[in-house]
Parts: C-alpha cells; structure tokens; sequence
C-alpha cells in the first residue's frame, strides 16, 4: 500500500511538471504583443507605398501613351499625362501612409467640451 502511495506520489509530480511545461511552451509559442513595427510589417508596408507610386505613374504613363497615338500630339499628352499620374500616386502614398498611423485616443480637453 505504501508503495502504491508513492507511486502515486511520483505520477502527480510528474504531472504537475508536464503541466508547467506544457503551459510554458504554449506561452512560448503565443504570439507577442506588438510594440512597434517588426522587420516584416515595415517591408510589407514599404512594398505597398512604392507600389501605389509605381501604379500611378504606369497608369500616367500608358494613358498618355494611347492619347497620344489616338489624337496624334506626340509627347505632350504623354508629359501631362505622367505629371497626372506621378500627382495621383503621391496622393495614394499619402492616403495610404495616413491609413497606417495608428490612432490615438481623444485629448482629455476633448472630452471636457
């Protein structure tokens, strides 16, 4: 019976360690809270920046191409058209760079009003 006791004994540490280590590596394993930007996030959002850029001039750049094949005014649609574009593809930039900016709460003074 003792001996069964200590078996018993032995198992229920056993267990009570597996469970420690068990929950350590779950903890582990969570994913960490975001305190900033990682290396992923800022090429991520530096790919997306350069691609509203980049679009904005192509789309400048074809349209001002076919006005000036359609109305036959070699370069200077091309050269409006590319300003045009180069402008609208800032403003995406803007917009987008806006989006990322994390919100921050209300200044008190704000909610006294």
């Amino acid at each position: 019976m003792a001996d069964d006791d200590k078996k018993s004994e032995e198992m229920k540490a056993n267990l009570d360690d597996l469970n420690i280590r068990v929950s350590a590596a779950r903890e582990a394993n969570e994913p960490k809270k975001a305190r900033g930007l990682n290396e992923a996030t800022t090429y991520g959002i530096a790919t997306r920046l350069v691609a509203e850029l980049v679009a904005g001039l192509l789309v400048g750049v074809l349209f001002g191409w076919y006005l000036d094949q359609l109305f036959d005014t070699k370069p200077w649609l091309m050269i409006i058209m590319v300003m045009l574009g180069a402008a609208a593809g800032i403003v995406n930039v803007m917009r987008a760079a806006k989006q990322l900016v994390p919100k921050r709460p209300d200044d008190e003074d704000d909610e006294k009003r």
